[in-house]
C-alpha cells in the first residue's frame, strides 16, 4: 500500500511543480518570450537532467554508452516530436481560444500519454509487453485504475467547459480579439495534432525504459532509475525548442537581449504560436512589463541579472515536474501506464489553484465556478480511484 500510495504522492508533487513553474516568469523584465524561454529551458532540459542523474545514478555516462542507437534514437526521437506539440499548442489557442484548444490538446495528451505507451511496447521486443490494454483490463485491479482514467478524462473535460464559461463572460474586446482567427476545423486538427505530439512525452519515457533497467544494473536505487532517461528525452525536447527559439530570436531582432543591459525595442513576449505544450497546461507567458525606460537615452534598462536568475528558477522547477514523475512512476508497478493520468490532472488541478491565488476567476459566474470546482473534485477522485487501483495490484487482491 505505501507504494503505491507514494506513487500518487510523487505525482503530485510532479504536478505542483508543472503548475507553478511558470510564477517565476512573473519576475521577468523586458525580455521577449524566446529569450526567457530559452533561458529557462537550457536549465529545463539540459542543465537540471545532467545534474541530479549524475549526483543520483550510478555511472550515468556509462549507461548512456551502453544502449543500443536504437534505445537512444527512439527515445531522442519522442523527446523532439513532443517539443514540436509544444509549438503547435499555441496555434490551436489560436483558432480554437484558449477553454476549447486547452480542453481538446489536454484531452488527446492525457487519452493518449496514458492507454497508447502500453500499446507501443508491443512494438519493441526489447520492452516487456506486461502492460498491454488487454492484460490490464482482464483484472479487477486493472479495471479500477482503467476507470480512474476515464474519471481524469472527464474531469478535464468539465475543466474546459467551465474555462468555455468563464471565456463567454469576457468583455466584448476581449472577445473579439479571441476569436479573431477563430477556426473550428483547423483549430480541431491543429489541437488533435498538438496533443498526440506533447503525449509522446511519455512516449520517449517508455522507448527509454531500458535505459532505467540498465541504470539500475549499474547499482543505482529503482527510485532514482528513470532519471538517466531523462536527459534523452529532453535533449530532443531542447532541440526543438532551440530552432525555434533562435529562429524568433532572429525574426525579432531580439538576440542581444540575453547579454544587453538595455533593450532596443518592444520585446515580442506574446507570440501566438510558440505556448508551452499541454503538459505545462494552462501556464502563459507572463514576464512582466514595468516601466524602465531610461529618458535620456529612449532605452528601457534590462535587469539582467533577476532575469537569468528567475529564468533559471523557473526551469529548475519545470524539470522537477518529471524528476517526481519518474520517481513515481517506478512505484506503480504494472500500472505505470497511469502515471500520466495523474500527472496531466494534478497539473490541471494546482494550476488552477494558482489561477485562485491571482484571482484570474474572480466575477466568473457561478455556473463557471461550479464546473472548475466539480472538474476538479472529479481529477482529485481520479487519482483516488487510481490509487486505489495500484494498491488492489500490489496487495494481490485485484486478481
Amino acid at each position: 500500500m505505501g507504494s503505491a500510495l507514494l506513487g500518487v504522492v510523487f505525482h503530485w508533487l510532479g504536478g505542483l511543480a508543472s503548475g507553478s513553474f511558470y510564477v517565476p516568469y512573473k519576475g521577468v523584465k523586458k525580455w521577449s518570450w524566446e529569450t526567457y524561454w530559452l533561458v529557462g529551458g537550457f536549465f529545463s532540459w539540459i542543465i537540471c537532467p545532467l545534474v541530479l542523474a549524475s549526483i543520483l545514478t550510478k555511472d550515468v555516462f556509462g549507461v548512456l554508452g551502453s544502449q543500443s542507437s536504437s534505445t537512444l534514437g527512439c527515445t531522442f526521437l519522442f523527446g523532439t516530436l513532443w517539443g514540436t506539440g509544444g509549438l503547435t499548442f499555441g496555434l490551436a489557442m489560436r483558432y480554437l481560444g484558449m477553454s476549447l484548444g486547452m480542453g481538446v490538446a489536454l484531452g488527446f495528451c492525457a487519452a493518449f500519454g496514458t492507454l497508447l505507451p502500453p500499446i507501443f511496447k508491443l512494438f519493441f521486443p526489447s520492452i516487456p509487453v506486461a502492460e498491454s490494454i488487454a492484460l490490464i483490463a482482464s483484472s479487477t485491479a486493472g479495471r479500477v485504475t482503467l476507470l480512474g482514467v476515464a474519471v481524469c478524462l472527464l474531469g478535464i473535460f468539465m475543466a474546459a467547459l467551465a474555462g468555455g464559461a468563464k471565456e463567454k463572460e469576457m468583455p466584448d474586446a476581449e472577445k473579439k480579439k479571441a476569436i479573431a482567427e477563430f477556426d473550428f476545423k483547423k483549430g480541431i486538427l491543429v489541437a488533435t495534432f498538438s496533443g498526440i505530439m506533447s503525449a509522446c512525452f511519455s512516449f520517449g519515457l517508455t522507448a527509454g525504459n531500458p535505459i532505467g533497467e540498465a541504470s539500475v544494473a549499474a547499482g543505482t536505487s529503482v527510485i532514482w532509475s528513470g532519471l538517466p532517461k531523462l536527459i534523452v528525452v529532453m535533449l530532443g525536447g531542447f532541440a526543438t525548442n532551440f530552432i525555434w527559439c533562435v529562429g524568433l530570436n532572429i525574426r525579432n531582432r531580439s538576440g542581444y537581449e540575453y547579454l544587453a543591459r538595455h533593450q532596443r525595442h518592444a520585446a515580442h513576449v506574446k507570440d501566438s504560436t510558440a505556448i508551452e505544450n499541454p503538459t505545462d497546461a494552462p501556464a502563459e507567458e507572463m514576464a512582466g512589463h514595468t516601466d524602465n525606460t531610461n529618458a535620456a537615452s529612449g532605452e528601457m534598462r534590462i535587469p539582467l541579472l533577476s532575469n537569468f536568475f528567475f529564468s533559471a528558477l523557473a526551469g529548475t522547477t519545470w524539470y522537477f515536474q518529471f524528476f517526481f514523475y519518474t520517481m513515481g512512476e517506478t512505484q506503480m508497478g504494472e500500472f505505470g501506464f497511469a502515471s500520466w493520468t495523474l500527472h496531466m490532472a494534478s497539473i490541471i488541478i494546482f494550476s488552477t489553484m494558482w489561477g485562485w491565488f491571482f484571482h484570474e476567476w474572480k466575477g466568473s459566474s457561478k455556473k463557471a465556478l461550479r464546473l472548475i470546482v466539480t472538474g476538479i473534485a472529479t481529477l482529485i477522485l481520479s487519482t483516488i480511484i487510481i490509487g486505489i487501483g495500484t494498491y488492489m495490484k500490489g496487495t494481490g487482491g485485484g486478481h
